[in-house]
């Protein structure tokens, strides 16, 4: 059987049995890769339309056999499989797709890599095969001038395939990096800055990729390029990675190339002492799970341990419980042990607050263990041993010689205390080398009994020029560390002796990195999963590690939809909940219920708490980091939640209280016995409706109104509530929101289903989700019994057909919808007649059926002016602007197309207004006014896009682009083109079979 060779990588190249093959048109070349790429058989209909998208059906089939035929004689044997309804491509086993092999290539890496560790030799050779390949980008200078579908299709395929091998290429360079192998890692690196000249990453490993092969010219030029290019295509300065990498090559400090590559044995640079730390290789600690998130910190810590600690210095790392300061310390720790230092970690307990000198006797004792083969105890002063062992009698049994220490009465006793076990713990951290200083940890400080923390701020005060660093971490949430204790830290950051770290969250971003970098796992990474881990954990790094370790036992199941507390999480959210009052526990269940974020009038009310038990309380829960108090008058505060707006009513903005996690109050809230639960949501309900009443717009509070009601029992009153706050997002096109709204209230028995349907239609409508918005507007018709109701919704169902190109199916409607409003007995329906003649106008022109959609027009135009109603008029005058615009009469275009503009504008109606200048874009095009047309289809888009509707304003993306590539603006075009593009594919997809109309929507 002769082997047949498809390439679409660069010029599409058809060999059979090695020799090229001849088509004799290009349509045939794009019909081939069409079959090949998407692996099944397609309906005539289908590629007729893709391929001939200008032509009517019959025509367009007919030229599709055409090519069929001249395909047919030009591959040998039987590749093709043809029906009278569908054609496909017989796959063989002497088929070859390079396409196909790169995707292999691929496929294989990502399973094999998750086993596998940086250097893997299979990994590396998938990676070669896949940009090797990768000759050109996919069926590169190949275009069908007349077929924008198949232009649109091939460059998303040319945009799928280009990021696939920037992900090989990026691979690749990191993978060689750490073999050591620069010249090969530079070759790719320069081939990935090649696919996007704005990638700033690619400018940086390349930067350090030069430097570590003795090219710091070459590493300088590419720091120069990348601010030139920066600047030039999108006004900006370099990121501050780039620009401190930059700075690291200038001052000759750069870190050592990864460990597999040793030609300079030195770990630290002689001139700065910087770290030995490989910017490449991301933070892979000891054990556990690969710590992301916390690169800056890490290499902070670093830095300051290597420069700063031999002088004494003092790190601080503060966060809210489980924000993961023990993990990054205790890797610390262990760095500085792997480098020779003398290290001691000490925790503090909550339940030895009381007990006097407790961890600072835990970390003498530890140090002294880890002393045990030395003579540490001789340098050391009798005098100094002898006060020590107030605390430690057991050094007593080292120099039993010792004298006898003051008594504690006598003057400055405790200074001499606190001075010989200052002594004491310097003599065991004593650096082992010049360079290693010694380490000591304090973890939790913020349970510390006094006498340690006055201890410790006495040897903070006499840290200056001695060889020991000081790491201490406690929770910012927690106020039970001394004010004389931070005024001291304060003092050392003024004197340059300190530096605090505050550990913030991690971002969906990194969590998403966390997961890409695990080993093979005992649960599929489904895309989702992300999402989801990042909104149960809200990127707390123990939440997340408890999730994932439960995830990888089978606890948790990954396409499970609600997932259930972790054992780790729950308690240690139960210990957090078990230290505070009653009165405090009250509220924080009152609280709990009245949602994530509440105001202080609220709790009080709805707790039946006096004022000043209600202030208690919150003050103990803030105090414990259970709640935090938000100061609303702070913009940034309002933009980073917008829920909390709802909290500032009548220009009063007083702060107000939210839970530091989700998981604390659906804990505390689960704890609530059901009967009480429906009594705080009444209250709170019912409160929220007294603050309400009065006020003119209710609708921004509706939502959580109809929630308590529906949580407290009152079924009817959480209907008319979850309509009243769909009717107010719909207000403010907030149509996702609207929707689940408006189905709260159809679910709870809304009186009125049938305006609720109409609703909902309208907004899948604004949404492109056609199909759906097609079964409400039906249920709607069988619900109303008005014919004027019903012939408005058949002309909605109308204007659907008409979107999805459906000219037959929406003349239909159209003919429907006229029939009901001019039934005998009703009232003058001149308005909705008008509207409907012209949306048949517009039908019948995409149809071509061009007298009828003149006729229709005037007739439009006619009843519009016998209603004297300016939105039917608007209307009217748009159909025949854009009718007088096909026919190239400008004139007349301009005059009905300004009118209609003119009209929308007094009826701030932002959809005819979009509409219309659209239309009268395409009109300044066609006289070729392209800059007139590009600031109109601008200000068109600006209006569709406030309004949401998806359709309309992928479409006006698709113009602009027009515009812009005319312009010779072919970035921006582009641009526009790409976001046109992703709103397209998202749009009717519910119906299946796509239809190509939904792509070429130019005007309405």
């Amino acid at each position: 059987m002769a082997r047949l060779a498809l390439s679409l990588f660069g010029p599409p190249r058809i060999e059979c049995d090695g020799m090229q093959v001849n088509t004799d048109t290009r349509k045939a070349v794009a019909l081939l890769a069409y079959l090949a790429m998407t692996q099944q058989p397609h309906s005539r209909d289908t590629l007729a339309a893709l391929l001939w998208p200008e032509y009517d059906q019959p025509h367009a089939r007919a030229t599709l056999r055409r090519t069929l035929s001249a395909l047919h004689k030009a591959l040998p044997g039987t590749w093709l499989r043809i029906d009278r309804e569908t054609i496909g491509l017989q796959r063989q086993e002497t088929f070859w797709l390079d396409i196909e092999e790169f995707n292999l290539s691929m496929t294989a890496y990502r399973a094999h890599h998750k086993q596998a560790d940086e250097t893997c030799a299979t990994c590396l050779a998938s990676l070669n095969r896949a940009v090797e390949l990768y000759k050109d980008d996919f069926m590169a200078g190949f275009t069908l001038a007349d077929s924008a579908p198949f232009d649109d299709w091939q460059f998303y395929q040319s945009d799928s395939l280009r990021r696939e091998l920037a992900l090989a290429l990026e691979q690749l360079v990191l993978r060689y990096s750490r073999r050591g192998e620069f010249g090969i890692a530079i070759t790719h690196a320069r081939r990935l800055l090649a696919l996007d000249r704005l990638h700033e990453p690619a400018y940086r490993y390349l930067m350090q990729l030069y430097a570590w092969s003795g090219q710091r010219a070459s590493a300088m030029q590419q720091y120069r390029e990348c601010v030139k290019m920066l600047s030039e295509e999108l006004g900006v300065a370099p990121l501050e990675s780039t620009t401190d990498l930059y700075a690291a090559l200038r001052e000759n400090r750069l870190p050592s190339p990864p460990a597999s590559y040793e030609p300079v044995a030195a770990e630290v640079s002689a001139s700065r002492g910087a770290p030995r730390e490989e910017l490449l290789i991301p933070l892979v600690p000891s054990g556990g799970y690969p710590m992301v998130g916390r690169q800056q910190e890490w290499l902070a810590l670093l830095s300051l341990y290597a420069e700063k600690a031999l002088a004494g210095y003092i790190i601080g790392l503060e966060g809210e419980a489980g924000i993961g300061k023990t993990r990054l310390a205790e890797e610390f720790v262990a760095y500085a042990r792997s480098r020779g230092s003398s290290a001691v970690a000490v925790r503090c307990y909550e339940g030895e607050v009381d007990l006097a000198y407790g961890p600072i006797a835990a970390g003498l004792r530890m140090a002294i263990s880890q002393q045990r083969e030395t003579d540490w105890h001789k340098q050391l002063a009798p005098h100094w041993l002898s006060e020590a062992a107030r605390l430690l009698p057991e050094l007593l049994s080292l120099r039993p010689d010792l004298p006898a220490p003051l008594p504690l009465d006598s003057p400055g006793a405790q200074s001499r205390f606190f001075e010989g076990l200052r002594q004491v713990w310097l003599v065991l951290c004593a650096p082992a080398r010049a360079t290693t200083p010694g380490l000591l940890f304090f973890d939790d400080i913020h349970w510390a009994d006094d006498t340690s923390l006055e201890f410790l701020s006495y040897l903070t005060r006499r840290l200056a020029e001695q060889p020991l660093c000081l790491l201490l971490s406690w929770r910012n949430t927690q106020r039970s560390i001394s004010q004389q204790f931070h005024r001291l830290l304060a003092d050392a950051q003024r004197s340059g002796k300190a530096q605090l770290f505050l550990l913030e969250r991690l971002n969906r971003a990194t969590v998403e990195e966390l997961l890409q970098q695990l080993p093979a796992v005992g649960f599929e990474l489904l895309p989702e999963l992300t999402g989801q881990l990042y909104q149960e954990t809200e990127g707390v790094p123990f939440f997340l590690t408890e999730y994932l370790t439960a995830l990888t036992r089978g606890v948790l199941k990954a396409n499970d939809e609600e997932w259930s507390l972790p054992g780790g999480v729950r308690d240690l959210l139960v210990s957090r909940l078990a230290s505070i009052g009653e009165t405090s526990l009250q509220l924080l269940g009152t609280a709990a219920t009245i949602g994530r974020s509440f105001d202080f009038d609220t709790l009080r009310e709805v707790s039946g708490r006096s004022e000043e038990e209600t202030v208690s309380g919150l003050e103990e829960l803030i105090d414990q980091g259970l709640v935090e108090e938000i100061r609303v008058q702070e913009s940034r505060e309002l933009n980073r939640r917008p829920a909390l707006r709802n909290y500032v009513a009548n220009g009063e903005r007083s702060p107000i209280y939210d839970f530091c996690h989700e998981k604390v109050r659906s804990l505390v809230y689960d704890e609530i016995t059901l009967a009480r639960r429906r009594l705080l949501h009444r209250r709170t309900a019912e409160f929220q409706v007294t603050r309400l009443r009065g006020q003119r717009e209710t609708g921004a509070l509706a939502g959580q109104i109809a929630h308590h009601y529906e949580a407290a029992g009152q079924i009817a009153v959480a209907a008319d509530y979850f309509y009243q706050a769909g009717v107010y997002a719909r207000s403010l096109y907030a149509h996702t929101e609207a929707l689940a709204h408006l189905r709260a209230a159809l679910a709870l028995g809304y009186p009125d289903p049938a305006a609720l349907q109409e609703n909902i239609g309208d907004l899948h409508t604004f949404l492109g989700v056609y199909e759906a918005a097609l079964k409400s507007y039906q249920l709607a018709e069988t619900l109303y019994e008005a014919a004027p109701r019903r012939g408005k919704l058949e002309h909605k169902q109308g204007t659907i057909y008409e979107r999805r190109g459906k000219w037959a199916e929406a003349e239909q409607h159209f003919a429907a919808a006229l029939r009901f409003f001019e039934q005998e007995g009703q009232e003058d329906l001149s308005e909705e007649q008008a509207r409907v003649y012209a949306d048949w106008s517009l039908t019948a022109h995409h149809h071509g059926q061009n007298e009828h959609a003149r006729a229709y027009a005037q007739r439009a135009l006619e009843l519009a002016e016998r209603a004297g109603n300016t939105r039917a008029l608007a209307q009217a005058h748009n159909i025949l602007g854009i009718l007088a615009n096909s026919r190239k009469e400008m004139e007349m275009a301009y005059f009905h197309l300004q009118r209609s503009l003119e009209l929308a504008e007094n009826l701030r109606d932002p959809g005819m207004r979009a509409a219309a200048l659209n239309n009268l874009a395409l009109a300044y095009k066609a006289s070729g006014d392209i800059a007139q047309a590009i600031i109109l289809t601008e200000t068109a888009l600006v209006l569709c896009s406030s309004q949401g509707d998806r359709h309309r304003e992928a479409a006006l993306h698709s113009n602009l682009a027009d515009l812009l590539h005319a312009a010779d603006q072919t970035d921006e075009a582009m641009r526009h083109l790409k976001l046109a593009a992703r709103i397209y594919t998202a749009i009717d997809v519910e119906a299946g079979d796509m239809r190509p109309e939904i792509w070429r929507l130019v005007e309405w």
